[in-house]
């Protein structure tokens, strides 16, 4: 009698055990992180964001209406670190971590980095905020793009960055701001006294 006491106590506990495990479903907009790296293996930049599917709906123009600020991506805002300070669009960005959002339009978006982090969407952008805008041509992908995507591709001085999804994709050039070198300013200073 007491062996079949404790197996019920040991089968009992086990059946709870497995009840209390139960996780809930992956995210339809899954969170991902996007890393370029410079020479020397230290990061230049990161992106966090969420990664919606198309799953056949009408992307650009419907779900995402063109001229309206968009988080880039679903849930939370994409979020952006730059370790290094770049030039962006000809401005010198500094290193930090801003908001990236953007502004659909057929035919080019506009990139917007925002100095307020940690928003929900877009729905308390403030375009007070904006460290920077630039133009990006929106452009033609060779397939379907059908979840959300950002990538790096590493340059000579810097990197790109695409964001595409359903049909469309951007580019964006971003590079490294490089340091005034005072020395040969100096030098050129002295040559032009002489």
């Amino acid at each position: 009698m007491k062996k079949f006491f404790i197996l019920c106590t040991v089968l009992f506990c086990t059946s709870l055990g497995l009840t209390a495990q139960d996780f809930s479903d992956i995210d339809k907009s899954p969170m991902d992180v996007t890393i370029i790296r410079n020479e020397d293996h230290s990061p230049m930049a990161r992106i966090i964001y969420s990664r919606p599917k198309k799953n056949g709906r009408v992307i650009f123009g419907d779900l995402v209406p063109y001229g309206k600020v968009w988080r880039t991506g679903a849930n939370e805002s994409t979020e952006i670190t730059l370790y290094d300070d770049m030039l962006i669009g000809g401005q010198k960005i500094p290193a930090g971590t801003y908001s990236l959002f953007t502004i659909p339009e057929k035919t080019e978006w506009t990139i917007i980095l925002n100095q307020e982090i940690h928003q929900w969407g877009a729905y308390n952008y403030e375009e007070s905020q904006d460290l920077v805008r630039i133009k990006a041509p929106a452009r033609r992908a060779a397939a379907t793009i059908e979840d959300f995507s950002i990538a790096f591709q590493p340059t000579t001085n810097g990197t790109n960055l695409f964001m595409g999804w359903d049909d469309t994709y951007v580019m964006i050039p971003f590079t490294k701001a490089e340091e005034e070198n005072t020395t040969s300013d100096h030098s050129e200073n002295n040559t032009e006294k002489e």
